[in-house]
Order: structure tokens, then C-alpha cells, then sequence
């Protein structure tokens, strides 16, 4: 556990250094690119009046909410499912008030199994998914700021906040507050989610 001086040393300059937060960073650069190449190819290409595009928007009206609940907890324990993209490719052909709320509820469930998990078994279970130096850092992001970059990663979706909830059930933080702060922010993100994709929908001639 970091000591006083390093909490009082550890400012948004080492948050930005800290390894896991370059990482994240570049994969959400690369994932923003790679999604704006796809949707502009779809255009292009006009692949939305192909019968698989279609087909797979059927797939999404029948299946969809189900697939996007798994999907976001799956998400919320750490799992790289992509659901922010998942909620935006089915954004056009699911019910955007329904998408919202399930989205929103999986991902906070997931996040609640990490906060569980960590609470009953401690250190040892934390230290099998990541390293003790991500560990400390990610204490000393907590110590310092709290709720606050809580909020804020949860608020981004390509941050990891996930791994924050390990630290909140590690350190035996309030469930309420933690529930209350693993769902708004997922809410509002889930929002803008949907309503981007809706948009983009309309644009590809499919919404």
C-alpha cells in the first residue's frame, strides 16, 4: 500500500503516465478510427440495402436486448466485449429507451460482481488479473481523487473503469454510493450512445 507522500505525489501527470492509462488511451484512439472507417465504408459501399445488413438487423430486433445485457456484464467484469459498439450497431433496430436501460443495468451488474469479488476475497484475486504495480497505481488514483475519477471513467467508455470497481470492493467502499456511481454515469453514456447510433442509422438509410 502506497504511503502518505506518494498519495500526496500522485497527481493527473501520473495518471496520464501510468501504463495501463497509455494503453487504454491508444485502443480507444484506435477503436474511435477503426469505427468512423466502418461506418463510412457502409456508406460508401451502400451496404445497407445488402440482405445480410438485413438480416442482421432482424437479428438485432429479435435478439438484441438479450445479446446487449450479457454483453455489457460481460463488459463490466472486464471482459473486452466492445459494448459501447455493440449498443450503437443495434441503436437502430431496438427500442432506444429499453437499449438504454439494459444497458445500462448489465453493465452495472458487472461491475458489482468485480466490486463482490474483490470484497470477500481480497488482494490475493485482485493480484491474479493485474500486476502489483497497476495495483498500487490504481490505489493511489482512488486515494487521491476518489469518487471524482470514478465518475469520470465511468463517464468515458473506453477507461477502465472496471478495474476501479476491483479497488472500491478491495477497499470496502459504500455499495450504495457505488451502485448509484456505476450506473448514472453508464446511463448518460448509454444515451449518447444510442441516440449517435440512431443517428448514424439514419444516415446509412436503415433507421
Amino acid at each position: 500500500m502506497p504511503d502518505q507522500s506518494q498519495k500526496a505525489k500522485y497527481g493527473l501527470s501520473d495518471l496520464l503516465k501510468a501504463s495501463w492509462m497509455r494503453s487504454s488511451i491508444k485502443l480507444a484512439i484506435i477503436a474511435t478510427v477503426a469505427g468512423l472507417i466502418i461506418i463510412w465504408l457502409l456508406k460508401a459501399f451502400n451496404i445497407a440495402g445488402t440482405q445480410l445488413f438485413l438480416d442482421v438487423g432482424s437479428f438485432f430486433a429479435t435478439y438484441g436486448l438479450a445479446g446487449i445485457f450479457l454483453a455489457t456484464i460481460a463488459a463490466g467484469t472486464i471482459v473486452p466485449l466492445g459494448s459501447p459498439a455493440l449498443v450503437v450497431a443495434a441503436s437502430p433496430f431496438v427500442d432506444p429507451v429499453l437499449l438504454i436501460l439494459v444497458a445500462s443495468v448489465g453493465f452495472t451488474i458487472g461491475m458489482t460482481i468485480n466490486y463482490g469479488l474483490a470484497y470477500r476475497l481480497g488482494r490475493p484475486f485482485i493480484q491474479k488479473r493485474m500486476s502489483a504495480e497497476h495495483l498500487e497505481e490504481m490505489t493511489c488514483v482512488w486515494n487521491k481523487w476518489g469518487w471524482v475519477i470514478y465518475t469520470v471513467f465511468g463517464l468515458i467508455p473506453v477507461l477502465p473503469v472496471e478495474l476501479l470497481a476491483f479497488i472500491c470492493g478491495f477497499l470496502k467502499t459504500s455499495i450504495s454510493v457505488f451502485l448509484a456511481l456505476s450506473f448514472v454515469p453508464r446511463f448518460i453514456v448509454f444515451t449518447i450512445l444510442v441516440y449517435f447510433g440512431q443517428y448514424v442509422g439514419f444516415w446509412l438509410g436503415v433507421a
